[in-house]
């Protein structure tokens, strides 16, 4: 449960888990990642395909071979340099889930990870339980009686993970960042978001033909006639239509102040006068919610309207469809495949289903993932990558302090209030100083769906539990294996897993022109969240609040519309074009965390001599094809449909070269000029950071 104000890189995680075998790594037996054996490099010139020219296709050009040579793999809709890691780090996790699991990892954390892992891998049981692990739910949804019965019900399903009519969280005040309180949000849809109920094109009502086909088929696994689940899965797509209709776009979302209403109980009545709120929050466990923040209002009144409007009978039905998908993945093959068939297949492109260790190891570290990651850590992480990635930190947020002095658009009042900020980002690398405490958490070795449902409601109580307290200033918003970063705004933090910091991404002993454009940019790119479109309403203690002049915001806007514009020219597949409104932020990102990784390099190699030439590339190029390989990927067609619709990162190969086409030290190092100039015709650079 995370800020929505909270910013991740695209990059491939553990609760994706669709890897294959890497190509480049070496499989682990003691250590997958930055270890003193390991003679990996960062940047790998046998990927490259040298007979391309940079300037017109650096993408092609920094990765053509590997492009050629690494096809998808059937189980991923992807493939990526992050998934070569992540699939490293999924072999070194399998080894301590079955060591665990056979008993030999007697820790707490161990014990829990062990019986998790081993109900999970019991596929006898799973397949002979079929949907007997959800009577419980299924009983209670059958035998609501009243509006009231149905609320405190939606509040049982809540707490167990099932995403049903709205969302419920306690998060940070986002204008008061000293606090936890309630809020409320849109939810409560099957489908990746509202356009997909919304759009007449035929893609998506052929998308939404097979959606509601699916919803069919999960009804008879839960034992509807055949007649009946088609009725229940219509009944289904017209609730879920008016939620779809009533939920603000993702590019609105990407908007801090959209989200915030602060209300109370009082407040929440005037909004939505026909639920029964107060029977909602007694069965969550908060009898005095106090101030909270109805983040989405529009949302949670037609919620309301159609709570009083829709019978008994029709919410009986959503209630059960949504319990029996979230919960899917954990029953017998029937619904897993059904799942997949439509989430994986017609969704994303995936040719065939992840073996089972791998949708365990996903379920383990979605539900308890620092209990996997405090095994992780302790036996794979290299102290040596953390100091060094903390330099690197430090150089980046120096350089980054320096860009900030020399923008000639910004005024002296509002560089100050920047570096106030900039100075109080905190870092965190590899893991937690705090370790999450599980004792509370019951895990045996007997139903998987049980242990699944118990630690969904230790999570949802253990984040209930921070209302009243002081922020919790120690707690990560990842795990340690996870191959990803983030900036979180009311934090105002930078945070580095330790999954991330190994090869091809990251190498203690690498070039640091390598290592600056790959890690570096990412650091980079991560700390100028703080200051995008987004980050920059925040201000140095994390509340949402303007830090800039009226004529500096007015700059900074202009700038940020030429990024959007950019990227709306491109159209990556079926002349679907890249939003640049919705991927403005990362688009933001990676054109700062490149210039200011560039600039912290230059200093370093100024106290820190490297050779002149390597592969015979001086070291700004290396940076250059650092930063395009860590891009690397191949995504299948359905992937990018889904990508370009709902995800605010542009698609990998764009990530590479629209950035350097605004990079004037790209065009210097390698000679780009006239015909073979970088940027695309009508269009200027822009420089924000």
């Amino acid at each position: 449960m995370l800020s929505p104000y909270f910013k991740r890189t695209s990059i491939s995680t553990l609760v994706g888990l669709v890897c294959a075998a890497s190509a480049h790594a070496q499989t682990p037996t003691t250590a997958p990642a930055n270890t003193a054996a390991s003679n990996q490099l960062v940047l790998e010139s046998a990927t490259m395909d040298l007979k391309v020219d940079p300037c017109t296709d650096f993408f092609e050009y920094a990765n053509g071979t590997w492009l050629k040579n690494n096809p998808i793999p059937a189980d991923r809709s992807r493939y990526s340099a992050y998934d070569e890691v992540t699939e490293r780090n999924l072999t070194a996790l399998k080894q301590i889930a079955e060591a665990a699991a056979a008993g030999e990892v007697k820790s707490k954390v161990g014990q829990l990870v062990g019986a998790f892992y081993a109900s999970g891998m019991n596929e006898a049981q799973i397949e002979k339980d079929g949907a007997t692990p959800l009577k419980p739910q299924l009983d209670a949804i059958n035998n609501i009686k009243d509006k009231q019965q149905l609320m405190a019900v939606i509040a049982s399903l809540h707490k167990q993970g099932v995403n049903a009519l709205f969302g419920f969280d306690v998060q940070q005040d986002a204008k008061k960042a000293t606090r936890y309180i309630p809020q409320l949000m849109q939810g409560g849809l099957g489908l990746p978001d509202r356009d997909y109920y919304l759009k007449t094109d035929a893609k998506t009502v052929e998308i939404r033909n097979k959606y509601q086909a699916y919803v069919a088929q999960m009804f008879e696994l839960v034992g509807d006639a055949p007649d009946v689940a088609k009725q229940n899965a219509k009944t289904v797509m017209d609730l879920e239509t008016r939620l779809a209709k009533a939920s603000l776009t993702k590019v609105a979302l990407r908007d801090p102040e959209a989200s915030y209403h602060l209300s109370d109980l009082n407040g929440l009545h005037k909004i939505d006068h026909f639920t029964s709120w107060p029977t909602y929050f007694n069965a969550v466990g908060l009898n005095q919610p106090g101030q909270l923040n109805v983040a989405h209002p529009k949302f949670i009144a037609e919620a309301g309207r159609m709570i009083n409007g829709v019978s008994l009978d029709q919410w009986k039905t959503y209630l059960r469809w949504h319990l029996a998908n979230d919960y899917a993945n954990e029953l017998s093959s029937p619904f897993v495949n059904a799942h997949f068939d439509f989430y994986g297949k017609t969704l994303a492109g995936t040719k065939e289903l992840q073996p089972r260790w791998k949708r365990v190891l996903a379920k383990i570290d979605m539900d308890a993932g620092e209990a996997l990651g405090e095994l992780y850590v302790a036996k794979f992480f290299s102290p040596e990558a953390k100091a060094g990635v903390l330099e690197m930190v430090n150089n980046i947020k120096d350089a980054m302090r320096e860009s900030i002095g020399k923008l000639e658009w910004m005024s002296d009042i509002t560089k100050q209030q920047a570096y106030k900020k900039l100075d109080t980002v905190m870092v965190k690398i590899g893991y937690p100083d705090v370790w999450r405490d599980y004792s509370a958490l019951h895990i045996d070795n007997g139903s998987y769906v049980a242990n699944v449902a118990r630690a969904n409601e230790f999570e949802f109580n253990r984040v209930l539990s921070r209302l009243g307290k002081p922020i919790d200033r120690n707690e990560w918003g990842m795990t340690p294996q996870t191959v990803n970063a983030y900036y979180n705004p009311t934090m105002n933090e930078i945070v580095f897993p330790a999954g991330i910091l190994q090869p091809p991404l990251y190498h203690v002993n690498a070039d640091p022109a390598a290592n600056y454009g790959n890690t570096g940019a990412t650091i980079g790119h991560e700390l100028t969240h703080a200051f995008d479109d987004e980050g920059s309403q925040f201000d140095a203690q994390g509340n949402l609040k303007s830090w800039w002049t009226k004529q500096d915001q007015k700059q900074f806007l202009a700038r940020v519309k030429t990024i959007e514009q950019q990227f709306d020219e491109f159209n990556p597949i079926d002349q679907l074009h890249i939003n640049g409104k919705l991927t403005a932020g990362e688009n933001i990102a990676d054109l700062g965390g490149m210039k200011i990784a560039l600039q912290a390099l230059r200093k370093s190699l100024k106290t820190k001599p490297q050779a002149a030439e390597i592969d015979g590339l001086t070291p700004e190029q290396r940076f250059f094809v650092a930063n395009g390989q860590s891009f690397r990927s191949l995504i299948r067609d359905e992937s990018l449909r889904l990508k370009l619709a709902t995800d605010p990162h542009s698609p990998d190969k764009y990530r590479v070269i629209a950035p350097l086409a605004n990079m004037p030290e790209f065009s210097e190092a390698f000679s780009c000029k006239g015909e073979r100039s970088p940027l695309r015709h009508g269009s200027k650079q822009v420089i924000i950071w």
